[in-house]
């Protein structure tokens, strides 16, 4: 994916994607992919369309939930799923999405056991527990 050392310098990555597709510049493949999530948000646009200098904790959206999170996990299962990482993942999508046949619900359908594992690995300070992810994929159908 990418990174940063800042919280800052990571989300100017959608920042400047974003600008870059308002103002019809070629794009890289992670900007086109974080532009394909940011458009499927349009609940975000009006913040996408500050500047990262405006953008504190503040102005998200308060009680609910990061914006930026939320985008990054929409890409962490986007690459999960191409990739097959964790093994048996992409099977757990395409059951999900044959049952529900919408690829952004099932997106977030699977968002919550990701976050769920990746807080307590960092919690807990060890490695992810793809099997208890995967199990709780599974559970979703």
């Amino acid at each position: 994916m990418f990174y940063g050392n800042t919280t800052n310098e990571t989300r100017s990555v959608f920042f400047s994607s974003w600008k870059k597709y308002k103002q019809n510049q070629p794009l890289s493949a992670l900007e086109q992919q974080l532009v394909d999530v940011m458009i499927a948000h349009p609940e975000y646009h009006r913040l996408l369309e500050q500047s990262i200098e405006t953008i504190n904790e503040a102005v998200l959206p308060a009680g609910g939930e990061n914006p930026f999170l939320h985008m990054g996990l929409h890409l962490a299962i986007r690459d999960q799923v191409a990739m097959n990482k964790p093994d048996g993942i992409a099977t757990g999508y395409q059951s999900l999405l044959q049952k529900h046949g919408d690829p952004l619900y099932v997106e977030h359908l699977m968002m919550e056991p990701l976050a769920i594992g990746l807080w307590e690995s960092q919690r807990d300070k060890r490695m992810f527990d793809e099997v208890s992810y995967l199990n709780a994929v599974k559970e979703l159908l």
